[in-house]
């Protein structure tokens, strides 16, 4: 793992919630994205060298509306930049870790991504992500 990508937030509104968060890093939000395979919506914010990613529902159904229904707004993954997804998702396995996917997937902000089973890593969603444009990429 290189180093942390972004850290997601869910949220139930963008609309309301890029504005308290462009105040609190004093940055405007540079990119909103739906994930349709998802069903969320996402904002994003530079902050140094790492990203914070907001994360809404778009239907009732989705997973960060049934997050939000249990825990609340907050801290909901943190997300590690990796040079082979494929790679990092073999060696996590061959460690015992539970991943959620078998196979990268097309995220936001042009990733291939992955996410570990919280059960594994302390009730912390970890989240692989693998620029696409990276000459090792798997484009799905």
């Amino acid at each position: 793992m290189n180093k942390i990508d972004h850290i997601g937030i869910a949220v139930k509104n963008l609309e309301t919630s890029i504005p308290i968060f462009e105040k609190l890093l004093n940055t405007a939000c540079y990119k909103t994205e739906e994930v349709a395979s998802e069903n969320v919506l996402t904002a994003f914010f530079k902050t140094g060298e790492s990203k914070i990613e907001l994360v809404a529902s778009t239907n009732a159904d989705g997973v960060i509306a049934k997050y939000i229904d249990k825990k609340g707004e907050g801290m909901h993954h943190i997300a590690f930049d990796v040079t082979d997804i494929q790679a990092e998702m073999n060696r996590l396995v061959a460690e015992g870790f539970t991943l959620l996917n078998d196979t990268p997937k097309k995220g936001a902000d042009n990733k291939l991504v992955c996410f570990l089973h919280p059960k594994g890593t302390n009730g912390v969603l970890i989240e692989l992500c693998q620029n696409i444009h990276h000459p090792d990429a798997h484009v799905l």
